[in-house]
């Protein structure tokens, strides 16, 4: 019975393959786990912040609501102060809209005297109904994005981020 030994070229290569491949693991896996670790995190899929609002203080007319939240970006958490326009429709329903204009993110003001009951941004002459739709041959091609809401004990409760309710 014949052995078959390693000739040192062999053994060179195999020890070099074995030390590149333990590099190279230890490169790419904090890179991976960096990539794959947000998908692996439990979220809700919409996290709620208490406003100072009653409930039974929300008119018709559109007012703005400063709500702070802490944020965790990575290893960084910071407070985040968000702002609503929230106002009652004519079904008593809660409207609560973002100000970032659609057009190049400024923030929109309601009922200037230039613009009575409607959302204008100052930066690019945009406008937005009260409902927060575009106003046609004005800059913005979308509507203001939507809060979700929810009431508690009578304060109003707003999502973290708004989102998107189509084009007109």
């Amino acid at each position: 019975m014949s052995k078959q030994r390693v000739t040192r070229r062999q053994f060179l290569s195999y020890t070099l393959m074995g030390v590149g491949g333990f590099m190279a693991a230890g490169t790419v896996m904090p890179m991976l786990r960096f990539a794959v670790d947000p998908v692996l995190q439990a979220k809700t899929d919409t996290e709620f912040v208490a406003t100072k609002v009653k409930v039974d203080e929300i008119t018709t007319e559109p007012q703005r609501v400063e709500f702070p939240f802490n944020q965790i970006d990575a290893w960084h958490e910071s407070e985040v102060i968000q702002t609503a326009w929230v106002y009652k429709d004519g079904a008593g329903e809660i409207v609560a809209l973002s100000p970032i204009c659609k057009h190049l993110g400024c923030n929109v003001n309601w009922n200037d005297e230039k613009h009575p009951n409607r959302f204008y941004c100052p930066c690019h002459k945009g406008l937005y109904e009260k409902d927060g739709k575009n106003v046609p041959n004005t800059p913005p091609m979308k509507p203001l994005d939507r809060y979700q809401y929810e009431v508690k004990d009578g304060i109003l409760y707003l999502s973290t981020r708004a989102k998107e309710v189509g084009g007109a």
